[in-house]
């Protein structure tokens, strides 16, 4: 079984009101990629360099399917959305399915 990959958002919003048609487009391509939210923006602290005041984290089924609805036209559309609203830091990386500290 292949490992997760994920986005890794940190977001800036500057337009709260016009991010909203970015929010609502961007489902298009999360549901057709197998995308699922397990970070949105709730309570954080930057405790070790600079961030950004939104933290998001998006699963996908594998890295694949990932860095595909990143590079979709789907998403492509929400990003067009997102221009001018927010400014963003996106990572796409693969999960880690390996050995973990004993007790975990």
């Amino acid at each position: 079984m292949a490992a997760k990959g994920y986005w890794i958002a940190q977001v800036d919003i500057s337009d709260p009101e016009g991010y909203k048609a970015y929010q609502a487009e961007i489902q298009t391509s999360l549901r057709k990629y197998g995308g699922r939210f397990r970070v949105r923006g709730g309570r954080s602290e930057v405790v070790e360099g600079q961030g950004r005041s939104r933290l998001v984290v998006i699963e996908f089924p594998d890295y694949d399917a990932a860095l595909q609805c990143y590079r979709s036209p789907e998403y492509a559309k929400a990003k067009a959305l997102r221009q001018g609203k927010a400014t963003a830091d996106i990572a796409v990386v693969e999960g880690y399915d390996g050995p973990q500290a004993a007790g975990q």
